[in-house]
């Protein structure tokens, strides 16, 4: 694994978490389709990414993918975990379980490489600018381009901790 200054998480500041816990508020109000919507990119942008997935893999129509209910229940999946990381964002702890649980799950039973967390995370924020452009301000942004490097670092720290090798 290639170890980038990206990847070492930031501090978010009392401030930043606030604007994260805001804006997440009204994302996950419509869990369901940002959480859609995120995957379809993700799949789209690196198809490479569906050999992971036995129910959708074979899937190339975005439209398909949408109204796949295999595709919908991991979009809600991947949203839970995220949400739970937001709301949970003041206990470094939980966090670190949280997403110490998901990694583990995708190193050691999924066998998913690392590098697609990093890919997610940016698609992640591609979606969410794009479908919350009032909200999504510089400082925002700044926000939560370090909730994305904290979801990938823990993550990473996971993969290594089981001994993960590519």
């Amino acid at each position: 694994m290639e170890i980038e200054r990206w990847e070492r998480s930031e501090e978010i500041s009392d401030a930043e978490k606030k604007v994260i816990q805001e804006i997440w508020s009204r994302v996950y109000a419509n869990c369901e389709d940002v959480g859609v919507s995120i995957l379809i990119r993700f799949f789209v942008n690196f198809p490479s990414a569906k050999q992971y997935f036995s129910q959708f893999k074979h899937m190339e129509d975005p439209l398909e993918m949408e109204r796949s209910l295999q595709l919908r229940k991991h979009a809600r999946r991947v949203m839970g975990a995220i949400n739970t990381v937001v709301e949970n964002i003041n206990d470094s702890e939980k966090v670190s379980s949280v997403l110490a649980l998901v990694g583990k799950a995708h190193a050691l039973k999924h066998k998913v490489e690392p590098i697609y967390f990093k890919k997610l995370t940016g698609v992640m924020l591609e979606v969410i600018a794009e479908e919350y452009p009032n909200d999504f301000t510089p400082e925002a942004h700044g926000a939560w381009t370090k909730m994305k490097t904290l979801i990938y670092s823990h993550v990473t720290a996971a993969y290594k901790e089981v001994g993960w090798a590519q």
